[in-house]
């Protein structure tokens, strides 16, 4: 499986925002689903500090090494992350204060059992956060019919025991807040 050069998605994509916009902050606990090498990992890691967590689980065993290597070479410590399939991954129980994913729950073989996986993770006033693709025709992202539409994301979020808070329509994406039910 080929890793994704970040260096260009910085070009349409500012993780440092994404995660200010999602609340994220000092001492706080965060689990990136399909983390990849580090895109919204290692900013989190910096923002919620050597008080917080921040917990990582990608498929792909070489973007898990390249995230383990960039940690290091930043000296972070509150990283802790495992190659794995989400689908059969609990990181932690009731620990998180954001479980999050980044453009990645049309990804999986089996989204309504990583969103069941996030429910045990999240802690009851916890959150989960989906950014992913609007299902339209772009130039940028994965092909139109892998896509899932806002409403579609909210359902299965929705199916996995979570109340929607929110949904926000950017330019290339949307952003589904949930709760805990």
């Amino acid at each position: 499986m080929k890793v994704c050069n970040d260096s260009d998605r910085y070009s349409w994509q500012n993780p440092w925002q994404a995660l200010r916009d999602i609340g994220l902050k000092t001492g706080m606990t965060f689990v990136d689903v399909g983390c990849g090498s580090g895109f919204f990992s290692l900013p989190a890691a910096k923002i919620v500090g050597p008080e917080g967590k921040v917990y990582g689980v990608d498929v792909n065993e070489e973007a898990i090494a390249m995230l383990v290597q960039k940690a290091r070479a930043e000296g972070l410590e509150n990283i802790v992350v495992t190659a794995g399939k989400a689908e059969s991954k609990i990181l932690c129980d009731a620990c998180a204060d954001i479980v999050f994913f980044g453009i990645v729950l049309h990804d999986f073989e089996d989204p309504l059992a990583v969103l069941r996986n996030a429910r045990r993770m999240v802690k009851p006033d916890g959150r989960l956060v989906n950014l992913d693709w609007k299902k339209t025709y772009m130039s940028l992202g994965p092909p139109y019919e892998i896509r899932f539409s806002a409403d579609h994301a909210s359902r299965l979020i929705r199916n996995a025991s979570f109340r929607i808070q929110s949904v926000r329509l950017l330019d290339y994406h949307y952003v589904i807040v949930a709760q805990p039910s």
